[in-house]
This record gives C-alpha cells, sequence and structure tokens, in this order.
C-alpha cells in the first residue's frame, strides 16, 4: 500500500519532465527534422534562408567548432538551425554539419554555423544584418555583394 502512494507522484513528476523536455527542446530554436536551405534574391545578392524563407545568418568570430553564441542572452536573439542526428541538409552547396557545446547539430555554410534572428517576423527581414557585439553578424550570401557591415545597434548588448 505504501509503494502505491508513491507512485502518483512519480509519475506526476516523470510527466512534467517529459513535457518541460518537450517545451525546452522546441523553445530552443531550429528545425529538427528535414533542413532544406533556400536561395533567395534581395538587392542584387543571393541569400541563404531556411525552409520558411526566414533570412540566415553568421557570426563573422565562430567558425568550424568556435562558437561564440552560446548563453541564453544570445541563444534567444539567435536561433540555431540545428538538425537530428542522421539528417543531411540540403538545398545548396557547401552544407554541412557542426556540433555546438551543447552536443546539437547545428547547419553550416562553408564552416560556418547558421542562425535565424528573433526580430526577424516574416520571411524577406534582414533587421539582423550587421548587427555588432563580439563579432559582427551578417547575412549569409552565396552570390552579388558582400553584406555590408553596418551596424544596426550601434554595438554592445549581450555580453556572451
Amino acid at each position: 500500500m505504501r509503494n502505491a502512494k508513491l507512485v502518483v507522484p512519480v509519475l506526476v513528476v516523470i510527466g512534467a519532465a517529459l513535457v518541460i523536455g518537450v517545451v525546452a527542446t522546441v523553445s530552443m530554436g531550429g528545425s529538427h527534422g528535414k533542413a532544406t536551405v533556400k536561395t533567395k534574391t534581395v538587392g542584387g545578392r543571393t541569400i541563404l534562408t531556411t525552409q520558411r524563407g526566414m533570412t540566415l545568418y553568421h557570426l563573422s568570430v565562430e567558425r568550424r567548432g568556435h562558437f561564440i553564441c552560446t548563453g541564453a542572452a544570445c541563444l534567444r536573439e539567435w536561433k540555431p538551425l540545428v538538425v537530428s542526428r542522421g539528417v543531411t541538409p540540403t538545398g545548396v552547396r557547401s552544407l554541412g554539419v557542426v556540433r555546438r557545446p551543447d552536443g546539437r547539430r547545428q547547419v553550416a555554410y562553408k564552416g560556418g554555423p547558421l542562425y535565424t534572428f528573433d526580430e526577424d517576423h516574416k520571411p524577406g527581414d534582414m533587421k539582423g544584418d550587421g548587427f555588432e557585439d563580439v563579432g559582427t553578424w551578417h547575412v549569409v550570401t552565396v552570390s552579388g555583394r558582400a553584406a555590408t557591415g553596418t551596424p544596426s545597434n550601434g554595438g554592445g548588448g549581450y555580453g556572451y
């Protein structure tokens, strides 16, 4: 009888943990299924976008396993484009996967990890282009003129 009284609270705790895990996974951003990266021509340059058309960015100081955007403040603004184990990103040449410090697999273009920006609300928005902090965030281009690098926030910010 005593063990039966413990079963219900244990099941409630396990259920709550599962719900929290699912919510955390979804809120961490990214697409855990198939990662299709597309291109879109904007202002004379061809940029990379998610399958839904959201602009993809790269932080200038992040390359092949050296991550700067790892803290909660950064990840609230910049959502890594992640995929599940065994998924190969498709859509354009030079895509690959790099392992984030938290173990997730992030899509990369020419070795540079790809992110979306939380303040881009619709396809075609590029509000994060030129955002400066510990490096500069740029729209990822595959042809046309390079990103301008004009700061959009005047510097400072997250401290990541």
